[in-house]
Order: C-alpha cells, then structure tokens, then sequence
C-alpha cells in the first residue's frame, strides 16, 4: 500500500517539464504517474516511477531538488460511492489528507487507484484494511 513518491519544484517556464521527462526516457524510467500543481512561478510535480530511488539519483544529477514521500495507492471501486467510503473511513479515524490524485483505472478489475498523501499512513491503512478497502502494492498493474 505504501509507496515512494518524488517531489520536485519546478520554474513554470516552458520546457522544464519536458527535461524531466526526457531525463526518465533517456534512464529508460516509467512514470507510472503525476501530479503537477502550480502557482505563477514554480510547480510542485510528484511522480510515481518504476525505479523511484533510482530516478531521485539521476534527477539530483540533473540539478533537481528532489524530495521522496510515501504515499498510500488505495484500489477504488469505480462506481458512485466508491471514494466517498475512503474519505469517511479518513474522516472517522481523525485523519487528515493532505492531497490526493488519481489516475487510470484497471479495465479488467474495474477499479480506479488514487494517490493519498495522509498525515499518518500507517494509521489509515490500518484503518482502511479493517474496512476491507485493497490497498494497491504493484502500482505497475494500472497501467
């Protein structure tokens, strides 16, 4: 359920995204997933990658600051309802999230994974688990 995620900030100038990515084909690195959030000046990118320590080298030596979080990928039913259950789960524990993103879904299972960023995963997993919601350990199968 728990897995490394790197962080990095970026200029919001055109091209520095593609130097990140072009850095991971160039390593034969897939990101599996991302997020990117910006503001005016910089943006926050978080990716999920098949080499994550691996990555965080070769983007360091690229000049990059890099940060390595663990995040928790939660298998979601995709129907109504499916995150609603997730967040009231968060919520009767007391536990905070932080952020969350998604991404494409696995035909074959018919279930979504999202990315949470909780203030404490291994409480929500615990909590998550008791509740019977799969945690994803092969982020690899979503794509």
């Amino acid at each position: 359920m728990k897995i490394k995620q790197l962080s990095l900030f970026i200029e919001n100038k055109p091209g520095h995204l593609d130097r990140i990515c072009a850095d991971m084909e160039k390593h034969n690195i897939n990101i599996t997933t991302l997020s990117l959030a910006d503001t005016k000046d910089f943006g926050i990118l978080r990716l999920i990658v098949a080499h994550p320590l691996e990555a965080k080298a070769i983007l360091e030596k690229e000049g990059h600051i890099v940060n390595v979080t663990e995040v928790v990928a939660i298998e979601v039913p995709h129907k109504p309802g499916g995150l609603a259950k997730i967040l009231e789960i968060a919520k009767d524990a007391n536990i905070n999230i932080e952020y969350m993103y998604g991404f494409a879904g696995n035909t074959s299972t018919g279930s979504a994974a999202l990315i949470f960023r909780f203030d404490n995963p291994d409480k929500a997993i615990e909590k998550l688990e008791s509740a019977g919601i799969s945690g994803v350990d092969n982020i690899s199968m979503f794509v």
